[in-house]
């Protein structure tokens, strides 16, 4: 399938420039210091336009030392459970999750952050945070979260690993698109991008981003979710 590439400008990181032409290989455009890839590659030219507004990707959103902070949080508590691989609703293979409702100074001001540039002002959030540690074998597979539970807006911090996300769509599964989820980067699914289209955290083996493969180690996403309104 012919593959459509957007890039769009965002936090200046070296590791991302070497990551670019990792991913994408030696052909792709030198970037200045300022400008960093949004890594999204699709089916078609008009898919990407039109969920360019509703699908983001905002590479090292969050520092190593922040990543660290939420580390310190996290591990106590997850290291108390069992890697599981049979989900209630079998949307997941090898994972541990909890939910938190009050985090310490560092974790909630890189969450309020995190909300801040992920739903509108005013917007009435889900309140516990959802934590997901996949395994380094787990993935997700393809989905579309409860209208009952969850509103228009989806957001995520990915700890510890880069994966490949991938939409596609759920009454037309030729039209696809594929996010590069570096490490430390937040991702955002909003509108059609979350209503009409299943999401997935590729399995390692599968893990591949514009014929480059992306290894996947143990991963954590910190996800907020708003409220259906």
């Amino acid at each position: 399938m012919k593959l459509m590439r957007i890039t769009a400008k965002h936090v200046q990181s070296r590791y991302f420039n070497k990551s670019l032409r990792r991913y994408l290989g030696s052909s792709c455009v030198d970037l200045t210091a300022a400008e960093v890839p949004t890594l999204v590659v699709g089916s078609s030219r008009e898919l990407v336009r039109r969920l360019g507004s509703q699908v983001e990707v905002r590479t090292a959103f969050i520092t190593e030392e922040e990543e660290g902070a939420f580390l310190r949080e996290l591990e106590p508590g997850l290291k108390k459970k069992r890697y599981e691989f049979d989900h209630w609703d079998d949307a997941i293979h090898g994972y541990r999750e909890t939910e938190r409702t009050t985090w310490g100074p560092a974790c909630q001001n890189i969450l309020n952050r995190v909300r801040s540039v992920a739903f509108e002002a005013g917007s009435s959030l889900l309140g516990p945070v959802h934590v997901l540690d996949l395994d380094k074998a787990g993935y997700i597979k393809p989905h579309i979260d409860s209208v009952k539970f969850c509103g228009s807006t989806i957001t995520g911090l990915s700890l510890l690993s880069d994966c490949v996300m991938r939409l596609v769509k759920d009454d037309a599964p030729s039209e696809w698109l594929d996010l590069l989820l570096p490490r430390r980067s937040l991702y955002i699914l909003r509108n059609q991008a979350r209503y009409d289209f299943t999401h997935e955290i590729l399995k390692d083996e599968e893990s591949v981003f514009n014929g480059q493969k992306v290894p996947r180690q143990r991963r954590i996403s910190v996800i907020c979710r708003n409220l259906p309104g």
